[in-house]
């Protein structure tokens, strides 16, 4: 049972995006504030989503919101309000029909009895997941109240189609139009594009009225004349350009009344087309006619419980954008997202496929086998699908709608979704990459009136240029793999691979904070009699679903590889060390084949909904893992890698500009601190959309070449230097390990690190230069050479701002007292110029290796294993490391808790007493 409490006074109608705040709990309010037009004003209770039916009492009065989890509901309650009095809200929510029960064995969807409810089908549990006992029974998303006057707007559709190669564009709109009133509403319906410059300037870039009349209590649909743009700014993925958006306003008057009723939206101006490649059968992107190479990831969703917030939305999406990421696929076990959560990948480029709720596991096979024909209710899952569309499809982030995961709908609801989600013809295309539409006379049909009209359907995600494309069980694998694996030509067949998963350990402080002692220790390592190695995790590990380092019979435990593990920290410190590995050499394997075998992947899976060991590259409490780095580098638009199959060093360059005038510095380095090889490429031109092979990386086939070594690549512009990808590997040689590292931990590699502070209220915006004094006496690296600023358009650049740095002299550590009042210090005055330098002693010459950053609540006491880290936190890089005279700085933002000053920690390979460097 929920309550709460309306304020009956009179007022406009909130906008589309506004938050306001859930209904409260259950006590009596003042009625508010009475208006000349109160008998003409309707309110409205908007409920966007319950789970899964609930009666609503109101002042006495009984409403029904009937069953389905994905449907809207909007109670007209203007005749049950006290205006003047108190009124009295309560909600009694009933949970899904058939919650079904788990097995002892577990399982994907449990006993599968929530698939004959249309609802989300993970509350069952799954490999990643524990059963949600109460199945999310609640009011789950947004709560509202709207107040308009006779006529109402609702479900505007906003479409754009292009012309002549992008230069004309054409802004389509079709919205639903109520006259509640009992007269004839002579109206003024207003249109208003705007873009914004700068700050709170925004430009008008179009304003258009239309008179029309609506009977009394009719229900209107009105088509808008097309609004002509010439050359807009596009809407890109990330990666490709800029996440141009311009804000729509639509408002309605009525004459004698005054403004009825008003609704917003963001909205980009992008076309997205998706076909079967001809050359690798893979399904096919494009976006304002670029392809687009596809390196995603599974979204399953933030959070199991449903706590969704827009704060948590931003910082999952951000992370995404962070790792270089350009699709999201929204599971179909899960949810149909929210619009908070695609307002998000509209701002930072991420694509979204979005599936409905269907899942072979659930919905056709399984043990009990499922039933195959879905929900029980048909026209419930189609009303709530349609429900659906019309509440995301104005999002420019939005690329595809699929039928289910692993398994395509019912017959009936597949057919209804084909013809529901059907193209319109400006946004048609054939194999052969042929637009259709793009110079062709007006269709008859404005396309706004469509349903959708602008993105494909696609019935399964294994069909249709997805895996083998006939929905044969050709996804995966989602273990552990040999790195050098990815890169050879068998180890996966088909275009696009919609799931590929493998390990995803988090850092031990989360294992701290999220399970007691028992759960502290680590597997036990059993060695066979193959020589492969069995882990042999606990029980609350196992609980947590925890995927092992090793898979005995084909991959050697790799976390073994570095030694035995001692304790908690060891192992999690080496499982950073695969994790980076693992999902680099998995997404340049790939981009090896980019468009020659594979049009894309997308990783199993990004983040956990809960405190899982498994596949994920941030964890539930938001510390991202190494693996987040490792795919950050690698997916780099313009990177250089080593294939690690043939040791080819390559040059791969996803925008649409060959990048010409550049060469990669190859360094390598061995633990004594020299650097046994050195070379610079000639002169490279790489052309557009394209992974090119450079030059053979000869030093492991060496007489002298050492069994450990680190590798450094660096891809520059030959006319300033300026490095565009930098890319840094530990290897071994062929059957050896890395066992060689374990002493390495000894060696004391000197470092200095200068911070910098800008202080915003409560966010702090801090910058770390970090160099490896250590001698580079024979490596004859380019003079001059720096790792380029990375820039984000969406997000704070550091390097625009005069910044306030920390008045300290140099010394060895910053005391935490001092630092509070430093920070204090920096609020009021932002005039000192002085950084605050740290330096680490060393009198070794070496690689700085594997070295981390945390954030942390500077405290006086600190219980053991106190977990103090303030997350989350956003880092330029991470778990990197410098050779011998390099340099690197690193942005981190973060916003601090009331009451809590922060402290930066440094830790690495060769540095165990995270060192205060802030």
């Amino acid at each position: 049972m929920a309550g709460g409490e309306i304020d009956g006074s009179g007022g406009h109608r909130r906008p589309a995006d506004h938050h306001p705040p859930p209904v409260r709990p259950l006590r009596p309010m003042d009625g508010g504030r009475s208006s000349r037009h109160k008998g003409n004003q309707h309110v409205n209770l908007n409920f966007r989503a319950i789970n899964y039916s609930a009666e609503v009492y109101l002042n006495g009065h009984k409403e029904i919101l009937p069953k389905g989890m994905f449907r809207r509901h909007s109670l007209d309650v203007t005749d049950i309000l006290l205006p003047d009095g108190k009124n009295l809200l309560a909600v009694l929510v009933y949970p899904p029909d058939h919650p079904g029960s788990i097995p002892p064995e577990g399982g994907q969807g449990g006993d599968h009895e929530i698939g004959k409810d249309v609802a989300t089908q993970y509350v069952e549990g799954w490999d990643w997941m524990t059963p949600i006992r109460d199945r999310n029974t609640g009011i789950w998303d947004e709560v509202s109240i709207s107040i308009t006057g006779p006529v109402k707007i609702s479900d505007p559709h906003l479409v754009s189609s292009f012309f002549d190669g992008f230069k004309r564009a054409y802004l389509h709109t079709t919205l639903e139009l109520e006259n509640k009133s009992s007269w004839l509403a002579q109206c003024s319906l207003t249109l208003q594009v705007t873009t914004e410059l700068e700050g709170n300037i925004s430009l008008v870039e179009h304003l258009q009225t239309h008179e029309l009349s609506i009977p009394p209590k009719t229900l209107l649909q009105y088509t808008l004349p097309p609004l002509f743009f010439y050359k807009p700014n596009l809407w890109w993925p990330n990666g490709m350009g800029k996440q141009s958006l311009y804000n729509v306003g639509i408002t309605v008057d009525v004459k004698g009344f005054g403004e009825s009723d008003s609704w917003s939206h963001q909205f980009g101006f992008r076309k997205i087309e998706s076909i079967i490649d001809s050359v690798t059968g893979g399904r096919l992107f494009k976006v304002n006619g670029q392809c687009v190479f596809i390196r995603g990831g599974n979204w399953i969703l933030s959070d199991g419980l449903l706590r969704l917030s827009k704060k948590r939305y931003m910082a999952d999406i951000k992370f995404h954008a962070d790792m270089n990421f350009n699709m999201l696929r929204c599971w179909g076990g899960g949810l149909a997202e929210r619009p908070d959560f695609y307002h998000y990948c509209d701002i930072y480029g991420l694509l979204v496929w979005q599936e409905f709720w269907i899942t072979g596991d659930v919905d056709g096979r399984g043990v009990p086998v499922s039933n195959p024909n879905g929900p029980l209710d048909h026209d419930l899952f189609m009303l709530c699908a349609r429900d659906t569309v019309k509440l995301l499809r104005n999002h420019a982030s939005l690329a595809l709608w699929v039928g289910g995961n692993e398994q395509v709908p019912p017959k009936d609801i597949n057919a209804a979704l084909k013809n529901d989600l059907k193209l319109h013809p400006f946004f048609m295309s054939v194999v052969g990459n042929t637009a259709l539409g793009e110079d062709l006379p007006q269709a008859s049909d404005d396309p706004s009136q469509y349903l959708d009209g602008t993105r494909a359907y696609v019935q399964g995600s294994m069909w249709d240029g997805f895996a083998d494309g006939k929905g044969d069980f050709t996804d995966g694998p989602y273990e552990i793999q040999n790195p050098e694996d990815f890169f050879k030509d068998d180890f996966y067949m088909y275009g696009f691979n919609p799931e590929v998963g493998s390990v995803g350990m988090p850092v031990a402080a989360t294992i701290r904070a999220t399970m007691p002692a028992e759960g502290w220790q680590i597997p036990l390592f059993k060695k066979r009699s193959d020589g492969y190695i069995e882990e042999i995790p606990n029980p609350i590990w196992e609980y947590h679903k925890y995927i092992p380092y090793s898979k005995p019979g084909k991959v050697h435990d790799q976390i073994e590889l570095y030694g035995h593990p001692k304790d908690l920290d060891d192992f999690c410190e080496k499982a950073q060390l695969v994790n980076y590995i693992q999902y680099r050499a998995l997404i340049e394997g790939w981009t090896s084949q980019m468009w020659t075998k594979f049009t894309g992947f997308l990783i199993w899976k990004t983040q956990n909904p809960w405190t899982g060991l498994r596949g994920q590259f941030y964890d539930h409490l938001h510390d991202q893992t190494a693996g987040f780095y490792g795919c950050r580098c690698a997916a780099e638009p313009v990177h250089v890698q080593l294939n690690l199959a043939t040791y080819f060093i390559e040059v791969v360059n996803t925008t649409s500009d060959e990048i010409s005038n550049i060469a990669v510095e190859i360094s390598v380095w061995d633990l004594e601190g020299t650097c046994p090889y050195y070379k610079v490429t000639e002169k490279i031109l790489v052309p557009a959309k394209r992974t090119l092979p450079i030059i053979e990386m000869k030093y492991p086939k060496s007489k002298n070449a050492k069994p450990v070594y680190f590798l450094l690549l660096k891809l520059f512009r030959l006319s300033d230097t300026a490095i565009l990808s930098r890319n840094f590997y530990w290897l071994h040689l062929p059957g050896n390990d890395y066992k060689l590292l374990e002493p390495y931990r000894t060696k004391k590699v000197p470092l200095k690190i200068k911070s910098q502070v800008l202080i915003m209220g409560s966010n702090y915006k801090v910058q770390m230069h970090v160099q490896n004094m250590s001698k580079n006496s024979n490596c004859r690296s380019i003079p001059g050479m720096r790792v380029e600023d990375r820039k984000d358009d969406n997000d704070f650049d550091i390097n625009s701002v005069a910044l306030a740095e920390q008045v300290i002299p140099e010394k060895e550590e910053v005391d935490g007292g001092l630092l509070s009042k430093i920070c204090k210090s920096l609020c009021r005055s932002r005039s000192a110029n002085h950084p605050n330098v740290v330096k680490i002693n060393g009198t070794d010459s070496g690689v700085a290796f594997f070295l981390h950053f945390s954030v942390h609540a500077a405290k006086k006491v600190q219980r053991d294993w106190e977990d103090t880290r303030i997350l989350p936190v956003r880092y330029s890089d991470n778990y990197f490391s410098l050779v011998p005279g390099e340099a690197m700085t690193i942005d981190i933002s973060f916003e601090v808790p009331q009451g809590i000053s922060p402290s930066i920690t440094l830790s690495g390979w060769n540095y165990h007493k995270n060192h205060k460097v802030f």
